[in-house]
């Protein structure tokens, strides 16, 4: 499309906020000065670190507020332990925080039955809605894990 010669004018609705009387950020334009003060805010109290919070080796202090309700336990605590380690743009961070996410909710389902609790592991994990909503996909998903499940034991248990 040639832009050159277009005529912009022609566009619904073209050139509207060019009125400061009908622009809607006009008001934003009136500046005070105040702007300018931004940076020379009081910084807010650290909050205390009483657990074990993880940080980022490229950050020298924690945030000013962190989540300290569940700190990192088990394997996956481990796991975490050892992502951040590594630097945030290498996958040596990322996948195995993925893997923890993983091995956390195995842990909480373990943690569950040793309270005495037996959770609904297919409501909780959605497998009523997949049923009605996505059924070929329940049934490969049941089918792939299955199978690679078979493999592993096989693999496992042969003879060395």
């Amino acid at each position: 499309m040639n832009t050159e010669n277009f005529d912009y004018k022609s566009i619904p609705g073209w050139g509207m906020d060019i009125d400061p009387e009908n622009e809607p950020t006009y008001p934003m334009k009136n500046y005070t000065g105040d702007d300018h003060k931004r940076s020379d805010y009081e910084k807010s109290p650290q909050q205390p670190v009483d657990v074990e919070v993880l940080k980022s080796i490229e950050r020298p202090q924690y945030s000013a507020v962190l989540g300290n309700t569940v700190p990192p336990s088990g394997l996956s605590g481990a796991i975490r332990r050892y992502a951040f380690k590594h630097s945030e743009d290498r996958y040596r961070h990322w996948i195995p925080l993925i893997l923890a996410d993983r091995v956390n909710s195995w842990e909480g389902i373990f943690e569950d039955l040793k309270k005495g609790y037996i959770p609904n592991i297919l409501a909780e994990r959605g497998w009523k809605a997949e049923l009605k909503y996505n059924p070929k996909g329940l049934v490969k998903k049941v089918f792939v894990t299955a199978l690679v499940a078979s493999l592993a034991i096989t693999y496992l248990s042969r003879k060395k």
